[in-house]
């Protein structure tokens, strides 16, 4: 970092708080329909059906949002390697705004019948196409102008607004759970969170607007764009699509069974209190926030497979315990059980985006690392808490559900173990 000048570091930061406060705010978004369906989707647009399987249908209309990231990501990743990577932020962000305070207004089952749930998966496909063409953006804006020895510390900003989203998002329905009644909560609390969200995206517009074009992109583009970025990526780079999914496996799909499903296991299944579970959340999401630029600044020193490969081992070990802790019940075991999975999983999460960013030419990084990143959206993300709770019903036990987690790290650790060494590389030489 001492090498940068004095303006150029001032842009960095205002890239990065811009790209910070903007992912945040699209997660938010995203996390927040999580929360509601694990709380209340299933009551008020699945009526007709039994609590467990009316939150199975309500996981089913979350999945989808994960079912349009991968489309999201190939085609903000085309457009993002042809015209630059300022304005499609702007546009996921918009879109992102746009669908959730929709959602807000939606009439439930109750007043316009099927179509509640209807127009709930449509909004929910727009909200996964934004949020898939968001996250390539915001890290490669900040990864393109990040010294090289600390990129790593200042590409983990965007990702810190991953747990910071879900943090607000928890945060906002904790409060509204803790201040009204059941009966107000579900007939007009839970909107509360998606009308922030109007709010949110004016902030996160204004901020975005001050950010500058990648210099790295522009320099590349003045010599020349790919015609189809992610047909290139693919048939040149797919050795890298490979590996940067393998890395996102295990990390998304231990995030959702940690942070969505409990939700439905704690409160559904095991009878517990709503706030409680809120709160462990709440707690350790802001854990993870805080460890996460210790793992990154510590990837940029000791290299990017070491940590993440860690992260994914201490993960899976400590899914040895973590239902356990969450059968106890009390509220120290779960927030226990949850924030040492959170700070667990910031160890793989901190690095990752440097980390798949340096395995892509500029040309081409939009749609590699949105590709990438979005390719285990289907499987390991949106179909988690729906297979965890199917294993659940099926067995009647937890412990399938914690061998689910534990293979699905398995994936992650190897990839970790089979990726090049990427650390301090030079951004322009990689080819």
């Amino acid at each position: 970092m001492a090498g940068a000048t004095e303006t150029s570091m001032k842009e960095l930061r205002t890239v990065v708080g811009a790209s910070l406060i903007g992912t945040m705010i699209e997660w938010f978004d995203f996390f927040i329909y999580g929360v509601a369906s694990a709380l209340v989707f299933n009551r008020l647009f699945f009526p007709s059906f039994e609590p467990i399987i009316g939150t199975l249908l309500a996981f089913s209309t979350y999945a989808l949002g994960f079912l349009a990231r991968p489309l999201g990501g190939i085609v903000f990743g085309h457009f993002g390697d042809r015209i630059g990577r300022k304005t499609l932020l702007m546009i996921s962000l918009f879109m992102m705004g746009l669908s959730t305070t929709a959602i807000g207004l939606l009439p439930t089952y109750a007043t316009i019948g099927v179509w509640a749930p209807l127009l709930l998966i449509l909004l929910r496909l727009v909200q996964g196409f934004a949020v898939g063409g968001e996250w390539g953006g915001a890290v490669l804006i900040v990864a393109e102008i990040a010294p090289p020895r600390a990129r790593g510390f200042w590409t983990c900003w965007p990702q810190v607004g991953a747990p910071a989203g879900n943090l607000l998002a928890a945060g906002v329905f904790a409060v509204a759970s803790a201040s009204l009644t059941d009966a107000d909560f579900n007939a007009w609390g839970w909107r509360i969170p998606f009308l922030l969200s109007f709010v949110l995206v004016a902030i996160g517009w204004w901020l975005r607007r001050a950010v500058s074009e990648s210099a790295v992109f522009s320099e590349e583009a003045r010599e020349g764009v790919e015609r189809f970025p992610a047909v290139e990526v693919i048939r040149r780079r797919g050795r890298a699509l490979l590996t940067g999914a393998g890395l996102r496996f295990g990390e998304n799909l231990c995030y959702y069974v940690a942070a969505t499903f409990v939700m439905t296991y704690v409160t559904e299944i095991r009878g517990g209190d709503r706030s409680m579970v809120l709160e462990a959340v709440l707690v350790g999401s802001a854990l993870e926030c805080l460890t996460m630029p210790l793992f990154a600044a510590l990837s940029d020193r000791v290299g990017r497979r070491l940590v993440y490969g860690v992260g994914a081992a201490c993960v899976a070990a400590w899914f040895l315990l973590f239902f356990p802790l969450i059968d106890i019940g009390t509220r120290l075991s779960i927030t226990l059980a949850i924030s040492v999975a959170m700070v667990a999983h910031g160890a793989m999460y901190a690095p990752q985006g440097a980390f798949i960013t340096e395995l892509f030419p500029t040309r081409l990084r939009y749609s590699g690392a949105s590709i990438a990143y979005q390719a285990t959206s289907i499987l390991a993300g949106s179909l988690a808490p729906l297979i965890a709770l199917s294993l659940y019903r099926a067995t009647e036990s937890v412990w399938p559900v914690a061998a689910y987690v534990i293979g699905g790290l398995a994936v992650t650790f190897a990839a970790a173990l089979a990726a090049p060494e990427t650390r301090g590389i030079d951004l322009r030489q990689v080819q």
